[in-house]
């Protein structure tokens, strides 16, 4: 068995080979190029071995210069997932990838790679990390197959807020003690400081998935009650017609644009004075930290890791009840007045500035390879002492 083991990239840099079963480009997706792209702060060498339908994705991680093992148009549904996750032919086209590159670690992402991830390390003996992006298959009961047995199998838990963190170890208190809380951070040197629109209509920005679970329709909802301010919306996905056709019902079309997936997300930011959310039970929120590190401050619903990020009426505006009216009146404070939304924009670039640097997370997470990696090799040595 060890002598089918590739060689330890040790004493130099681990290999993390990072696990992406998806169909989306979302926060889970840029972090992960936000970390792979920085070997020398991540303290890594990195590889995606990927599973998605969607051509879009497999050309993100390549035109970020990523290394990616691309295992092939794939479907996405409970029976494609059931069968990559316990069936033989993915965990081999895995199994070899992880031998190939001389993988020290395995790194899983989404809910798709979690089982898959953890049988391919324990066939060949490598720890594995797990990054929490979110909280929704947690409350998913169809998604609660095998799970306590991937996370005992799991020798790191990352997740990207203390929300997150609570959530895991509140279903999985087994886990606690290996849950670990490292926030997402961002490039504040790329999301620069950028002056907010100096008239005009008062505009907000939201940039996300046009999925139900990011609750587009509220903001939408909410600017038809806020007159004459605009909504830009940024983002791609299953409900644009939807919201399209909603605006139109609500009379609005000539004050909402959308804008469609950017992958760019700062030229949407910089062109509104606000960012909206709308998300229940967002896990952080990465644009929300973007937005800030360019002194936006967000409208959110106070719920999930925002409120680790938001500071009402600090940084911006959190909203404790999940209506439009809610939100609407929010949005009517935000608008008010284009002086309080700069400075509290300020104050927002100041707070994730202090507590959201990528250079942070970066460091952090090599802390955490560098442990795991030592361990790796470590029990590698002993063992073959002992079949010496």
């Amino acid at each position: 068995m060890y002598a089918m083991q590739p060689e330890t990239s040790l004493p130099n840099r681990p290999k993390v080979v990072h696990v992406v079963v998806a169909g989306e480009i979302g926060g889970a997706e840029r972090f992960l190029v936000n970390l792979a792209s920085r070997p020398e702060l991540s303290g890594a060498d990195h590889c995606v071995a990927l599973m998605t339908p969607n051509p879009k994705l497999r050309a993100f991680f390549a035109d970020a210069g990523l290394s990616v093992r691309d295992r092939g148009p794939v479907r996405e549904n409970p029976a494609a997932y059931l069968w990559r996750s316990f069936g033989p032919a993915d965990i081999s086209w895995l199994g070899h990838v992880l031998l190939e590159e001389g993988a020290d670690l395995v790194h899983a992402h989404t809910f798709g790679s979690h089982i898959l991830a953890v049988r391919a390390a324990l066939r060949h003996h490598l720890p594995v990390v797990r990054t929490e992006h979110g909280v929704r298959h947690y409350r998913d009961p169809s998604c609660a197959l095998f799970r306590h047995w991937a996370l005992r199998h799991t020798d790191r838990i990352l997740a990207v807020s203390a929300y997150v963190a609570r959530t895991v170890t509140a279903i999985a208190p087994h886990a606690e003690n290996k849950t670990l809380t490292i926030p997402n951070g961002v490039d504040m040197t790329y999301f620069n400081r950028a002056p907010p629109p100096a008239d005009g209509p008062f505009a907000f920005s939201v940039v996300s998935r046009l999925e139900p679970v990011k609750r587009v329709a509220l903001a939408i909802e909410a600017v038809a009650r806020t007159p004459e301010v605009l909504l830009n919306i940024a983002g791609g996905g299953s409900e644009r017609d939807k919201l399209e056709i909603l605006a139109r019902k609500r009379g609005i079309e000539g004050r909402v644009r959308f804008l469609g997936h950017l992958a760019d997300p700062r030229p949407v930011i910089a062109a509104g004075d606000a960012v909206i959310n709308c998300t229940r039970e967002e896990g952080l929120g990465l644009v929300v930290i973007e937005a800030a590190a360019m002194q936006r401050p967000t409208v959110a619903f106070d719920g999930g890791g925002i409120p680790e990020i938001v500071q009402n009426r600090r940084t911006g505006w959190l909203v404790s009840e999940h209506s439009v009216d809610a939100l609407a009146a929010a949005l009517a404070e935000a608008s008010a007045s284009r002086p309080r939304a700069v400075e509290l924009g300020a104050a927002a670039r100041n707070w994730v500035e202090a507590r959201f640097s990528i250079g942070a997370m970066c460091k952090s997470y090599a802390a955490v390879y560098r442990e795991l990696a030592e361990r790796r090799g470590n029990s590698h040595r002993i063992a073959t002492a002992t079949m010496d």
